[in-house]
């Protein structure tokens, strides 16, 4: 009889990106739930929440480990928090499931990266937005290195395209001061603006340019989107009703995706649990993480990290993106690049699209490659 296995999972539940944490938390235990279902018991979860402190990532992560004896870890939000707990994990030589949108340079062989890298939300989206809009932008970002590293390649996507920077301004996680941003934008008037915000800073943001585009149409979704790689269809029920209808966002899942596949696992999840909030790509992408990596442990008698990166490396696993597989050069999953733009209901409807996109996470394709593979849906 093989030995029990205990899963770590890390979210903050709490917290400037508590919706965000919810999600993942919520997707990872729908997981095992699907794993109870069919008649799973020997894997079992061990929950630690830090409560949005940095310093508490590293105790909860010693915890998982030491105390629980966990080779695997499925967690973190924000990279702040991964990179905090990489350094402990590589000393136990464990496996963190790392699933959220992230801004590259960084492959790990203690971490699956199963969250878009640049090259699989960035660049497409510069690719759809340059031509339509202009290539004169605005960028905002969180104070940190999500905020920091997301518009620096947005200034060389725009320079490669013969375009300039017109601001560049940042905020703490929790400031929704936003006013003299907004004062900035109105002077610069720009084609398009870059969303790095994070939590109440991006939903205040969003209030802003909706009360601006009231004032002056120049500034409605339709002449100047705001456009992000990071917001997530729990988080719009924080933004003011109808404030962020008509802004965009990359993303590889959205709840609205037309596939068997999407139905079937929203089938189930009302199953689970009436009157569901909708489903993001944190809750999504949360969920394959864990479902992988029970899949990959109860298919092998070694449950050791290398081992089941090995495993993982070697499979295609079908699911919500598609058929997924994990580059064993990065770590890094094939992730579809989906362009949603909201809606009154506070969802996204799929706008453009593209097949699986192999990760780059540093970028060593040409970033000024146009990909004749976007697809615009009508």
């Amino acid at each position: 009889m093989l030995d029990p296995v205990k899963i770590g999972i890390l979210y903050s539940t709490t917290g400037p990106y508590g919706a965000m944490g919810r999600d993942a938390f919520d997707g990872v235990d729908f997981a095992f739930h699907d794993y109870r279902e069919a008649g799973g018991s020997r894997i079992q979860p061990v929950f630690f929440d830090p409560h949005a402190d940095l310093s508490a990532y590293l105790e909860g992560a010693r915890s998982l480990i030491r105390d629980s004896g966990c080779r695997h870890i499925i967690g973190t939000i924000t990279s702040a928090a991964r990179k905090e707990v990489l350094p402990l994990v590589e000393k136990h030589d464990g496996l963190l499931w790392y699933m959220c949108p992230y801004e590259g340079f960084e492959a790990n062989e203690n971490v699956i990266y199963l969250g878009g890298c640049p090259n699989q939300h960035l660049i497409p989206l510069f690719d759809h937005l340059i031509p339509r809009y202009g290539a004169r932008p605005y960028l905002v970002g969180a104070n940190y290195v999500w905020g920091w590293e997301m518009n620096r390649l947005a200034r060389e996507l725009v320079s490669n395209a013969g375009g300039t920077v017109l601001g560049e301004r940042y905020l703490p996680l929790e400031e929704t001061s936003v006013e003299r941003i907004i004062a900035d934008i109105v002077e610069k008037r720009p084609s398009f603006i870059l969303n790095n915000l994070i939590g109440p800073s991006s939903y205040a943001f969003l209030e802003a340019m909706h009360a601006l585009g009231q004032r002056d149409p120049a500034f409605l979704p339709r002449n100047c989107p705001v456009a992000s790689c990071d917001l997530q269809e729990s988080e719009l029920e924080e933004i003011a009703p109808g404030a962020a209808v008509g802004q965009l966002c990359a993303a590889s899942y959205f709840d609205t995706l037309e596939s068997p596949e999407n139905h079937a696992f929203k089938a189930r999840l009302r199953a689970y649990k009436p009157g569901s909030r909708r489903v993001s790509s944190i809750f999504a992408s949360a969920y394959m993480a864990a479902t992988i990596c029970i899949a990959a442990i109860e298919s092998t008698s070694d449950s050791t990290p290398a081992s089941i990166r090995r495993h993982v490396q070697a499979q295609t696993w079908p699911g919500l993106f598609g058929a997924m597989t994990i580059d064993p050069a990065t770590n890094h999953a094939a992730l579809p690049f989906l362009l949603g733009q909201i809606n009154g209901e506070r969802a996204f409807d799929v706008i453009a699209s593209r097949p699986p996109l192999l990760a780059d996470p540093y970028l060593t394709g040409n970033m000024t490659r146009r990909d004749p593979l976007l697809r615009v849906v009508s």
